[in-house]
């Protein structure tokens, strides 16, 4: 006598559901992981401005300002994986002034057509580990980079310029 195991059965339908709902759920859980990842990756922080600094509107700006000599910038843009883009500006910055630049800070743009912000980014170049101080009658390099432009903006010309300084 041959013995029968029991049949059990299940209905086809409901165990494709669940696969399908377990599918979905993890999906969304992925898009939501990518989605703050991307977020997190795009936020920074705000740009450090150099204390104590020499701005637009002091006299001494007046004075020095003219004599802080930037040329025209030149960039080079790339496409990440990740879609964006990143154009790295840079220019060289000479000292005229006569004094011992302590501290220099520099804003780079992109701009578009009217001349409005597509992305913009102010940095202290110095005092920094490669250049503590800029001596009178001398020169720098400064470099920039700015993230996260589309294929969509328009990016028309670039601009680099002293935003505050500091001198001894």
């Amino acid at each position: 006598m041959a013995f029968s195991e029991p049949q059990i059965s299940e209905p086809d339908g409901s165990r494709r559901k669940i696969i399908i709902i377990v599918a979905v759920v993890a999906a969304v859980i992925l898009a939501l992981l990518f989605y703050f990842l991307m977020r997190a990756s795009t936020t920074r922080p705000p740009d450090p401005l150099l204390p104590n600094a020499i701005r637009t509107g002091s006299a001494d700006w007046n004075t020095h300002a003219s004599k802080i000599h930037v040329d025209a910038p030149e960039a080079t843009e790339s496409k990440r994986a990740l879609g964006d883009i990143v154009m790295n500006l840079q220019t060289t910055v000479r000292n005229f002034t006569g004094r011992t630049l302590t501290g220099l800070e520099i804003k780079g743009s992109v701009v578009n057509r009217q001349g409005q912000p597509v992305r913009e980014r102010t940095m202290v170049v110095i005092p920094s580990a490669q250049q503590p101080e800029l001596e009178p009658n001398r020169m720098m390099m400064v470099f920039i980079t700015l993230e996260g432009m589309t294929d969509a903006d328009e990016r028309a010309n670039i601009k680099m310029e002293v935003t505050g300084f500091t001198i001894r």
